[in-house]
């Protein structure tokens, strides 16, 4: 199986690329993990809101991997302690199916996404940075994929 973070937002800053970059290096083994930019949609003074989200989602729907089963991160989602973090992990890979992961533009998902998706994961109720949510659900990939392999990383 492999994995792919479709993610509104372009350019993220080198702290966070860097981090990103240091967990896909960690996943390779277990999951491997790409990245995908989606150019966001045009907002500001006079620009519709709504057109930009619906652009965003016709975007993150056309780069979808055939078949993939696609996990949306949103605030409505359910939560996962890591250890259910890792029971959905090994669901998904039982399912034979590449995985997508989801993170949208300001206003989140269009309601087009959303459909799409087979499930919805919220992070929590805060309210995160959309280049921060990138570097925490990489690393909680990772922290689930190492509890799968019985690795030291998580101690809880």
């Amino acid at each position: 199986m492999k994995a792919r973070l479709i993610a509104v937002g372009e350019r993220a800053p080198s702290w966070v690329a860097d981090g990103f970059a240091e967990y896909r290096k960690r996943l390779s083994h277990w999951l491997p993990l790409d990245l995908v930019e989606v150019e966001p949609g045009l907002r500001g003074k006079g620009r519709d809101a709504v057109r930009a989200t619906h652009d965003e989602g016709v975007r993150v729907l056309a780069a979808l991997p055939r078949q993939a089963h696609v996990v949306a991160l949103d605030g409505r989602g359910r939560g996962y302690t890591s250890e259910q973090l890792a029971q959905r992990l090994e669901h998904w890979r039982g399912q034979g199916r590449d995985l997508a992961v989801l993170i949208g533009g300001p206003e989140g998902h269009a309601p087009e996404v959303l459909a799409r998706a087979d499930e919805r994961w919220s992070l929590g109720p805060l309210t995160l940075p959309h280049m921060l949510v990138r570097l925490v659900a990489a690393e909680q990939l990772y922290r689930a994929a190492a509890l799968l392999a019985n690795h030291p990383y998580h101690r809880a």
